[in-house]
């Protein structure tokens, strides 16, 4: 279940790229997830643990990888506990929040209201303990906090 707490949250971890650039495991860059998400979010392929192929940049350190790649890693491998500022990621990684809180309790801290697409999905607003099932419920709450 996604779990959302919108708006300042003390204690999310604010700029999640700093953190992972600090934190970050090699197995987690050769993981297939990561390997999916990298593709999809930054139209990257991993060649190696610290290698990745670039279209735009050519030939990058993990450490290059977008903000919301970074996030998604976190958010997928990270077992410390800590919440992530998702407001680090575009809408395109609304999808791999989506699939990543299917298997497991996923909170995170949002402060701008992301687009979760036009399909259903379900989230706890932490704010207000409301569960929405849609953009529609999540803008009608969400708009009061961010």
């Amino acid at each position: 279940m996604l779990n959302i707490y919108l708006g300042n949250m003390e204690e999310a971890v604010y700029h999640p790229p700093v953190y992972f650039d600090n934190r970050y495991e090699d197995e987690w860059i050769t993981d297939e997830l990561t390997k999916a998400m990298i593709k999809d979010v930054d139209n990257s392929e991993v060649i190696s643990a610290h290698l990745i192929d670039s279209p735009v940049l050519g030939p990058i350190s993990v450490k290059q990888l977008s903000g919301g790649v970074k996030t998604l890693i976190l958010i997928a491998f990270d077992k410390s506990g800590e919440v992530f500022n998702a407001s680090a990621c575009g809408d395109n990684c609304a999808k791999w929040i989506l699939q990543l809180a299917e298997d497991r309790e996923l909170t995170i801290n949002l402060r701008h209201i992301m687009d979760f697409g036009e399909g259903a999905f379900t989230a706890k607003i932490l704010n207000t303990g409301s569960v929405v099932h849609n953009m529609q419920e999540f803008v009608e709450i969400a708009g009061d906090y961010v």
